[in-house]
């Protein structure tokens, strides 16, 4: 469950997340043998590579080309194949592209991307089981080694809706940071609830406001307080980006973060506070700010806009070692977000797990980078649709709540083999 874009009245997304295997390393060195053994039954092999020059151009970003058409063998022979097929999937149209259509490739640092793709193949997507293999034995691989390899091993295709469209919209989402409580106290007085026993995701159980008036809700979720915090709209922050790291401070004056993920719902349906209060010309954007600002001026009505989104999130607490602290939450692949490197797609359109070239330029962000389709949302739904996690904290809310911009996708699959 995730949108900082407040006054779409479409639902922000909630979802079910779900780091695991260690990973495989090898030198750079075995790992291009190893993969060119395994390779050389399909592609041609590997040429001697021509280093990308030293003056290599420079993106609009000021980034350095990585490889470019002149000094990358792979990518000569890759744009030289015949194209593929169209391929309908669902709600998409994937039609085959050359490498160089792709605005910006050559120039992303593939290895921030590979964390990500490491932990898509801890639950690969249909057909790429070989591709992770490969993926595993390149971690240490040069940039150049795993540009090369992406385009001998993966196609591109460009990602349309079935009426042509190849333009969508990329919006951010992120992981809040909450200071609260184990217990409550005159500081901290609202809980967040564990999933009460007998709730189904799906089956409508007590709206939020019945959950406040009626007995047998309330004894329902006795004893199911997780923490508590001090402010109302960040609960409901919480519940809308679907996950969190709470410093808490434990009834011995200790402190420590936790996290928490996304357990399931009371099944009514969301409705966006941001729409109840723009509906009734109560603040002028809806955003997190106006909001608050509101909420400040008119804390006898906070419970009747509260009241307006019927829906409630429970929580499961989860432990935040150190491996855990360097990725966000899970999402709906099962597998650990990676900040800059994730994204949450419309599942009929594109397959966990997929890695995909997105290319976004607005006033928040210019991105030209690899990304993994590891999540999903209620309000993610087109062919060219994305929510971009952005990480945790100020820097990251401040990214993924400026984030809603034009959008270009094109998915990378297996070449047949």
């Amino acid at each position: 469950m995730h949108s900082p874009i407040l006054s779409s009245p479409t639902p922000p997304g909630e979802l079910a997340r779900r780091p695991g295997a260690a990973l495989l390393r090898r030198t750079a060195l075995f790992a291009s043998a190893t993969l060119l053994a395994a390779c050389s039954t399909v592609l041609p092999p590997v040429q001697d590579r021509l280093p990308a020059s030293r003056s290599a151009p420079l993106d609009p970003a000021g980034r350095t080309a990585v490889v470019t058409p002149q000094s990358s063998v792979a990518w000569q022979w890759a744009d030289s194949q015949p194209l593929p097929e169209a391929i309908a999937r669902g709600k998409s149209v994937w039609t085959p592209a050359r490498w160089s259509e792709l605005p910006g490739w050559g120039y992303d640092a593939l290895h921030e991307a590979w964390n990500a793709w490491l932990r898509s193949c801890e639950r690969p997507a249909p057909g790429f089981g070989p591709v992770c293999a490969e993926v595993r034995q390149l971690t240490l691989a040069s940039a150049e080694e795993q540009h090369d390899w992406l385009m001998r091993r993966l196609q591109p295709y460009r990602l349309s809706a079935p009426a042509g469209e190849t333009k969508g919209l990329l919006t951010g989402y992120y992981e809040p940071v909450m200071n609260a409580s184990r217990l409550p106290n005159a500081s901290f007085g609202v809980p967040l609830y564990r999933l009460p026993a007998g709730v189904k995701n799906g089956t409508p159980w007590y709206s939020r406001q019945e959950m406040e008036r009626s007995p047998q809700a309330r004894a329902a979720l006795k004893g199911q307080e997780i923490a508590w915090l001090a402010d109302p709209i960040d609960a409901l922050l919480l519940q809308i980006q679907g996950s969190g790291r709470l410093n808490i401070t434990e009834p011995d004056g200790s402190q420590r973060q936790v996290r928490l993920a996304y357990a399931g719902t009371n099944g009514q349906p969301y409705q966006s506070v941001a729409r109840w209060l723009l509906d009734r010309k109560l603040i002028s954007s809806g955003t997190w700010e106006a909001i608050r600002a509101w909420a400040q001026q008119n804390p006898s009505r906070v419970p009747e806009m509260l009241a307006a989104n019927p829906r409630m999130v429970f929580f499961r607490e989860e432990a935040l070692g150190e491996f855990e602290a360097r990725f966000g939450p899970r999402g709906a692949q099962g597998v650990a977000l990676t900040p800059g490197r994730s994204i949450a797609v419309d599942r009929d359109s594109i397959p966990y797990g997929t890695p995909v070239w997105l290319r976004s330029a607005g006033p928040a962000a210019q991105i030209e980078k690899l990304v993994l389709a590891q999540d999903t949302g209620s309000a993610i739904v087109g062919a060219v649709r994305a929510d971009y996690f952005t990480g945790w904290g100020d820097e990251a809310y401040t990214l993924a709540a400026g984030l809603k911009q034009p959008l270009e996708l094109w998915a990378l699959w297996p070449r047949s083999q």
